[in-house]
């Protein structure tokens, strides 16, 4: 007998003669997902489907009931609010249609070039954060397995392959507007990818690519997308609804949830301004308890840890370290990471303590908080729009090593929108050569979850550290590192899918 227990608006089933703490029967731990792609069929004739909207992007509120449904009088504010309020995807029979009807009319005579635009641009802005870092890991773990990667939607190009081009998803099917000599006219162009349009979209796509769907792996989240996971032989069940959750029961699919995105609470505003006040609070005491020993470097270390600990215990973030030896030796060093929050700075005064400075972006010294703090701490700001006056400036970072002080760089050169690793600059791999001193990655994850890329609001939560060993660069032919520079880039690609264990 099955027993089930009400979890929110969900009846999940659970095993019988546990209590509700059992988990439900078919739910999984994203680590189960990872090791079952791992130890499964691998190579290009299986596909890895993903659904868009619920699956790899959440957070995003329907559309409301009534919309203004706009011509060729449509503002660019409205095209924006049209593509970022149905990126969701719709849920039911009705919502899908209000989305048509609103893109046939609203979209008619607009130039294709404006929504590619448009869509690009709300993916800069705000659709980068609601990317789930659960459904990032599986889209590497199947392209690691050497899967065929697809993305596909109900919802149109415009909205999704922005995010296919971040998660370097290569195959994006969606449903078609039809385009005129540039322009859109009002029309749908073939079959809506909805219900058994979307299966259908995707058998189509597996004969054409020789596909084994029996082999293949599809994940979704509504009961729209039942007929897409029927045609998988491996259907997983992402943040199901109640109806989905049914079947998953009765056909026995795992089932995965991933954590909610959403925007910031009262709650992550007070814990931003508490944890701000104890940045400069911590900074102000840091700095007055060696003012006496009148050594600008003693006072930039106790402000930097002072600090970097006031604003962890004032957000509630908490940092977890493996292979935390090699931030003490050996030193000095050029310590590189991956760049992808303001909050790394936080994060790194943290894990690497005293005895270091760093290389950052000319723009910082703009910012009223970090600007004046880095300052003080010596860091070097570089123009990245003038190559002759960077180098430059990074002449003098040799002797900074050689006088016996580390120095930070994030070789990628500026903040990603998600865990993906960015092709890397080579400047801090010619400065550790110059000045005969190791390169260390400093691996970070999760710091783009505690604070988003383009924003300040700091949210609750934990940061992995992995400092990996020393790697030395004195043999290094500086004419000819590339290999070396992107066999060092792999290895943050590697320890992100591939965390090691304390």
């Amino acid at each position: 007998m099955t027993h089930r227990v009400r979890v929110g608006r969900s009846a999940l089933p659970l095993r019988p003669g546990v209590g509700v703490t059992q988990r439900p029967i078919g739910a999984m731990e994203l680590d189960e997902a990872l090791e079952a792609v791992r130890t499964g069929p691998q190579g290009p004739g299986v596909a890895a489907i993903f659904d868009f909207g619920g699956t790899v992007v959440g957070g995003f509120d329907p559309p409301p009931l009534t919309r203004r449904l706009f011509r060729r009088s449509s503002t660019q504010a409205a095209l924006s609010a049209d593509l970022l309020g149905n990126i969701r995807g719709a849920r039911s029979e009705g919502e899908y249609e209000r989305f048509l009807q609103s893109a046939m009319y609203g979209w008619s005579g607009v130039e294709e070039s404006e929504l590619e635009q448009l869509g690009r641009q709300l993916f800069a802005r705000s659709v980068y954060g609601h990317i789930y870092p659960e459904a990032w890991r599986l889209v590497r773990e199947h392209e690691a397995a050497g899967h065929t990667l697809v993305l596909v939607s109900s919802v149109t190009r415009y909205q999704v392959e922005p995010v296919a081009e971040e998660l370097s998803i290569q195959n994006v099917l969606t449903t078609t507007m039809a385009v005129q000599d540039g322009v859109l006219t009002g029309h749908v162009e073939g079959k809506p990818l909805w219900r058994n349009g979307k299966a259908d979209a995707v058998r189509r796509f597996a004969i054409a690519h020789d596909i084994d769907l029996t082999r293949s792996y599809a994940y979704a989240d509504s009961a729209a997308d039942l007929p897409l996971l029927q045609t998988a032989g491996h259907p997983v069940a992402v943040n199901p609804d109640p109806r989905v959750v049914l079947e998953a029961a009765e056909k026995d699919w795992p089932v995965l949830h991933f954590r909610p995105r959403r925007s910031p609470r009262a709650t992550d505003y007070l814990r931003t301004l508490t944890g701000f006040t104890g940045l400069l609070g911590g900074a102000l005491f840091g700095i007055a308890a060696k003012a006496h020993t009148k050594q600008r470097r003693q006072m930039a270390d106790s402000m930097m840890t002072h600090a970097a600990d006031s604003t962890l215990r004032g957000t509630g973030v908490k940092v977890r370290v493996v292979g935390a030896e090699y931030t003490r030796a050996p030193r000095p060093a050029v310590f590189i990471f991956n760049h992808q929050s303001q909050f790394d700075i936080v994060v790194l005064a943290e894990v690497l303590g005293t005895g270091f400075t760093g290389i950052a972006k000319k723009e910082i010294t703009k910012n009223p908080v970090f600007g004046p703090l880095m300052r003080f701490v010596e860091v070097t700001f570089i123009d990245r729009a003038n190559t002759v006056a960077a180098k430059a400036a990074l002449e003098p970072v040799v002797e900074t090593l050689r006088g016996g002080l580390s120095v930070v760089i994030a070789p990628e050169g500026t903040r990603s929108h998600t865990p993906r690793v960015g092709p890397f600059k080579k400047g801090a791999f010619h400065i550790a050569r110059q000045a005969g001193v190791p390169i260390i990655p400093v691996v970070i994850r999760n710091a783009g979850e505690i604070a988003w890329r383009n924003s300040a609001v700091v949210r609750k939560g934990v940061v992995d550290v992995a400092v990996l060993p020393p790697i030395e660069v004195g043999g290094w032919d500086p004419a000819e590192m590339d290999t070396e520079v992107e066999q060092v880039r792999q290895l943050f690609v590697d320890t992100l899918l591939h965390w090691p264990k304390s």
